[in-house]
């Protein structure tokens, strides 16, 4: 097993060979369309049971899966057809004894372990499906991004299920309609997070139960003693920095899809926390509000967006200040309670929900008048439907829309965010990426993955 190397996080490529001692899939993946896919899950708990959900569905055969805690391998065995499907708690040994049959692979662990099983995955050229966020870290995301390019016959996708929907779609096609003039801000805000935020590492341990392998849930983070009551597996990792992203990480994706897509922005120019409550500690913070600004392009100005997460520390929730517009016959509205605003020198725009399930001119007056704009974008028939589409060969790879080219800019400038928040200052990026105001910050967006859990594989 090789693992990655700080000589890759500075950029240096792993030759095309890197992962010869591992046993090599078909060499071409999804053209034999009347031949069932065959697919491993890494994970198949919690949000997993969407994707065991959709693959069945759609008649993949599941070969191997790897789940740490066996209270939850029912979910993959209990089907009928997939009983004898090999199970492990150890995902390495998913591609180790497996990689040879396999045609996709759906990631759907803690953040902390999403890197490694899919870089491994796309290494060996086998199509990969990884949950959201992408990567814990800004630099494993735009490892995932040169990897997707460095491997053209694999299909990808990040699990941002909103990608698939209308929403954002239809506020595109209002900015590109002229409605609000040249877009100047987005303010986007989250009910999140619903999972202890602000303090600092558990005292003591608690025994492991049987069913349980712990070993495997730490995987590439530093190990520290097993607590029970949920605090750290199976739900309430996201508030920890050794394992989850945050409310940032965990509803970016979602909440603020529509901007990438509407913008195209690449990377950050400056991200900053505009107002924390608190330094970031063993946990990130109970609330925290990042500012972020995006050079101008060939095609359109620079722009600043804005991310409300948590509350103020007194139990008020951080959001945006409601927009005059909002106000209907002159009684004020308040605002949803997960959101964007899209700022414009001629308009505004109202996103309503993480997944921009509803999108208004302000005031609603103006959007009655000025009707629906003319539709631009291609609709998606769905989100694993993409996936698979592309998987089978029926569709090119880019029909999975959210592939790694556009979700791996998108994951790190996330993971920026929390960067910064880490930092506790402002940081200044060129165009790559790499931040120039205080290099050593660098050193944060990696983490040396414990000896043994890095990538079993990389071609980048």
């Amino acid at each position: 097993m090789s693992n990655i190397t700080r000589r890759q996080f500075l950029g240096t490529a792993v030759a095309a060979g890197a992962a010869s001692a591992l046993s090599f899939p078909k060499m071409v993946r999804g053209q034999g369309l009347n031949e069932k896919l065959q697919v491993g899950f890494i994970a198949v708990g919690g949000r997993a049971g969407a994707h065991t959900e959709a693959s069945y569905k759609a008649g993949l055969q599941c070969v191997a899966f790897a789940e740490v805690d066996k209270t939850r391998w029912g979910g993959v065995t209990g089907r009928q057809g997939w009983e004898q499907a090999k199970g492990y708690t150890d995902w390495r040994k998913v591609f180790e004894n497996h990689g040879k049959e396999l045609d996709v692979v759906f990631v759907a662990t803690p953040d902390h372990t999403h890197f490694a099983p899919s870089m491994t995955a796309v290494s060996m050229g086998i199509h990969c499906y990884t949950e959201k966020p992408l990567t814990w870290s800004v630099r494993e995301a735009q490892l995932l991004a040169a990897a997707y390019a460095k491997n053209p016959k694999v299909v990808t996708q990040q699990g941002n299920q909103g990608h698939a929907g209308e929403g954002w779609r239809q506020a595109y096609e209002y900015v590109k309609a002229g409605a609000v003039g040249e877009v100047t801000e987005f303010h986007t805000w989250t009910n999140r997070p619903i999972w202890p935020q602000g303090g600092g590492r558990p005292e003591g341990s608690d025994p492991v139960p049987e069913t349980l392998d712990w070993e495997s849930w730490i995987g590439p983070a530093p190990m520290r003693p097993y607590k029970g009551n949920r605090t750290y597996h199976d739900f309430a990792w996201r508030g920890f920095v050794d394992f989850g992203s945050g409310a940032l990480g965990d509803m970016a994706c979602h909440t603020t899809d529509g901007i990438y897509s509407i913008m195209e922005p690449g990377y950050a120019a400056t991200a900053e926390p505009y107002i924390m409550t608190g330094p970031v500690t063993d946990m990130w913070p109970a609330g925290m509000i990042v500012k972020s600004t995006y050079r101008a392009t060939s095609s359109r100005p620079g722009f600043r967006t804005f991310w409300y997460e948590g509350n103020d520390g007194t139990g008020r929730p951080l959001m945006p200040i409601p927009p005059e517009e909002l106000a209907s016959k002159g009684r004020p509205m308040n605002l949803p309670r997960t959101g964007n605003l899209i700022y414009g020198t001629k308009g505004k725009l109202l996103v309503e929900g993480d997944y921009w399930e509803r999108v208004r001119l302000l005031p609603l007056e103006r959007h009655n008048e000025f009707g629906e704009p003319a539709k631009l974008l291609e609709r998606s028939p769905g989100h694993h439907e993409e996936f698979f589409m592309a998987c089978r060969g029926e569709k090119p790879r880019e029909f999975s829309r959210s592939n790694w080219s556009y979700s791996g800019p998108m994951a790190a400038n996330i993971q920026l965010g929390n960067l910064c928040a880490r930092a506790g200052k402002k940081l200044e990026l060129d165009e790559s990426g790499k931040i120039t105001s205080d290099p050593k910050i660098n050193d944060l967006a990696w983490r040396e993955p414990r000896e043994g859990w890095g990538p079993l594989a990389m071609n980048v």
